[in-house]
């Protein structure tokens, strides 16, 4: 019997990888056939990471094409991977769709992408086949870069994208706000790498009328405000493995599943969790006011250090005597089994630098958050978390930019301090777990793009 088959294309990050890895995951669950293309570059990470932990799903196939970019250059800028991706990965994957459906009795049929890219929908147009749109991120980062017309209009932003001052933008009265200087093209590399992403966000705004679907990692009764401002965009999430009982795969790094022994042997509701994602880096002093901070609190923690971690090196230069005074009281590792660590009862919050993905990963496990934005929507997202479901706090900098270790103490103290912050959060926590069960908003909406595709 010949299966529906679908490709699903993410953008090659860490935080695009993985909701779109468990969305795949789902669609097998229904009896699609999934063909999940990564970068050449990333496709040899997760193949790493997968054959040190052995999870992974042999029913999704995992294929590669070449970014665009040589072995030296750096895929951490944005800009130049996308210009890239868009140049070189376009003809690849119509290339690869075309090869698949002449030697394959299962031909492709739908393409799953990104919608941090503009290009692919115009490839599954002129092949003809069905157009769907993944979102990742908050639905209010979708609304905010589709109100860029309006922006440019009432003059708060000019035709670059350029901020014309500094203000706080409110789209509407339930929705986070956003300084113009952290919007998401704006707090992002040089002058050339803002103007680059502005012009691709341009771009994504015209190709997403190819779409047939446009499928959100988000949840109503999270966002509805949201979801108001952004017509044609559904919800299907919060989608993480945790909500089937199954494993997160697409992982760049191997998880230190070893942490969660640790875990069992902490108090309930002890431990603060600490994890800034793929992509921030800390200097040196940034880097050892946040370890003494955490010294200070004199709590448990676990804390998620990756080798790239800092912009000095890989050694962590951890501060003078650091380690041997916290002794087992903390533990450090490379990766963690994120949703499995958060879920874990010995947790108490989360440090966070509020990517969508650990946002809605706390969430849903029901923590409050300590709130360290670096860069993109994460400045969005810290302010749904700690303005509009006031289930968290952000950290104050000094004029230098450094967040200092006292802060970081009095903060954990005040948030662990008032249980207002876990009551909502357990709130919120109902409204994230109800929307993706059974009869739920997301659970229905997934299910009617089931029977679209099978249709």
């Amino acid at each position: 019997m010949v299966k529906p088959h679908i490709l699903a294309l993410p953008f090659p990050a860490q935080g695009h990888v993985i909701p779109l890895m468990e969305l795949s995951e789902r669609l097998v669950n229904q009896g699609f056939k999934v063909t999940f293309v990564n970068t050449d570059y990333n496709h040899k990470r997760v193949m790493n990471a997968m054959s040190e932990t052995s999870v992974g799903d042999d029913r999704i196939r995992l294929v590669s094409l070449p970014d665009g970019l040589g072995p030296w250059e750096d895929r951490n800028d944005v800009a130049k991977l996308m210009e890239a991706c868009r140049v070189v990965m376009s003809k690849k994957l119509e290339e690869l769709i075309t090869k698949i459906n002449e030697v394959e009795g299962d031909k492709i049929t739908c393409l799953i992408a990104d919608g941090s890219f503009d290009w692919p929908m115009e490839v599954a147009e002129r092949m003809k086949i069905r157009r769907v749109i993944f979102w990742p991120a908050s639905t209010a980062l979708r609304a905010m870069t589709l109100s860029v017309p309006k922006l440019i209009e009432n003059g708060v932003i000019d035709n670059n994208g350029v901020p014309q001052r500094s203000q706080i933008i409110e789209l509407t009265p339930k929705m986070p706000t956003m300084r113009t200087e952290n919007l998401v093209w704006v707090c992002i590399g040089d002058a050339t790498t803002q103007r680059t992403l502005f012009q691709a966000i341009c771009r994504n705004n015209k190709a997403v009328k190819l779409a047939d679907w446009i499928l959100c990692n988000s949840a109503n009764d999270l966002e509805p405000s949201a979801f108001t401002l952004a017509p044609g965009s559904v919800p299907i999430g919060p989608m993480l493995a945790s909500n089937r009982l199954g494993n997160s795969a697409g992982n760049f790094w191997a998880e230190d599943t070893a942490c969660l022994k640790w875990l069992d042997q902490q108090p309930p509701c002890s431990v603060i969790y600490i994890a800034f994602g793929s992509f921030t880096v800390f200097d040196q002093t940034q880097f050892h006011e946040l370890a003494l901070g955490l010294e200070l609190s004199k709590r448990p923690f676990l804390w998620v250090v990756r080798e790239d971690i800092g912009d000095y090196g890989t050694t962590h230069a951890y501060p003078e005597g650091f380690l041997e005074r916290i002794g087992c009281r903390g533990r450090i590792v490379s990766w963690a089994p994120q949703q499995k660590v958060l879920g874990h009862p010995s947790v108490a919050c989360f440090l966070s630098h509020c990517g969508w993905n650990s946002t809605i990963e706390g969430v849903i496990n029901g923590l409050p958050f300590l709130c360290w934005p670096y860069f993109a929507d994460q400045f969005l997202n810290e302010s749904y978390i700690c303005d509009v479901w006031k289930v968290g706090l952000g950290f104050s900098k000094k004029e230098s930019g450094i967040i200092e270790k006292g802060e970081i103490k009095n903060k954990v103290d005040q948030l662990l301090g008032d249980e207002m912050f876990r009551e909502r959060a357990l709130k919120l926590k109902e409204l994230a777990r109800n929307s993706v069960m059974e009869g739920g908003q997301s659970s229905v909406v997934f299910e009617n793009f089931v029977k679209w595709v099978k249709s």
